[in-house]
């Protein structure tokens, strides 16, 4: 299924100059969301309490099940929407970690389409793959496998936490598949994983080579880069 498109598009974001940088990361955040959020079913149907009616709660874009760090604590899906219960979200999109720098503990697609499929009214799949696989070098064999994935239920790519350069010519291979695909990325940004520089220059180039493509921006690398101008209260 071709994803939808926001109304505002990255191509569009730039060529307007009279956005401040502020600005510009507000309009990308909200285009990405609303890429990722019309590929949601609207009907919500749940015996869980407290409910929550389809289109009063918080969609949380960003989290993950299983392992992190710390072995002896692990989220299950049914701990999540326990959680989600309590806060008033409704939907969550649920991420994979498959790079040995995102995680000690790594969390697979496949286990998180699982939970989705166990969960379809509250939790919202994400896939990915680590871009120096041997098996899925090619754009061509990365979008054979998000493809894939894609049609297995998956709404997203990411999240991209990755140990090389935001514009290593291996990450480059996964914005085009992606683009062709038709999913939004979320990626992470910081000195260590999708390593950018002060300005983000290496994300600047790869909105430039893939304006099809709705990034989501994550990490202290993207928040410290949007954060200018605000003032103490």
């Amino acid at each position: 299924m071709e994803s939808p498109r926001p109304d505002l598009t990255i191509t569009e974001l730039e060529r307007n100059m009279n956005l401040s940088r502020r600005e510009f990361s507000k309009s990308l955040l909200l285009a990405s969301l609303s890429a990722v959020a019309g590929q949601w079913p609207t009907r919500v149907v749940r015996a869980a309490e407290p409910s929550i009616k389809a289109g009063t709660g918080f969609i949380d874009v960003h989290t993950h099940i299983g392992t992190y760090t710390d072995p002896k604590k692990n989220l299950t899906a049914e701990g999540l929407i326990k959680w989600m219960d309590e806060n008033q979200i409704e939907k969550s999109c649920v991420l994979p970690l498959t790079s040995p720098e995102s995680t000690k503990y790594l969390q697979t697609t496949e286990s998180v389409l699982a939970a989705a499929k166990d969960h379809p009214d509250r939790l919202v799949p994400f896939c990915s793959v680590d871009p120096r696989t041997t098996h899925a070098g090619s754009v061509k064999a990365l979008v054979g496998m998000i493809q894939a994935w894609v049609d297995q239920g998956a709404k997203g790519f990411g999240e991209h936490k990755v140990g090389l350069n935001f514009d290593d010519p291996l990450m480059m291979r996964v914005y085009e598949a992606c683009q062709e695909v038709g999913i939004p990325l979320l990626f992470h940004i910081d000195t260590i994983r999708g390593k950018d520089v002060p300005g983000l220059k290496r994300l600047e180039n790869a909105l430039k080579t893939f304006p099809g493509l709705n990034f989501i921006g994550h990490g202290p690398g993207w928040w410290a880069s949007i954060s200018g101008g605000l003032t103490p209260k």
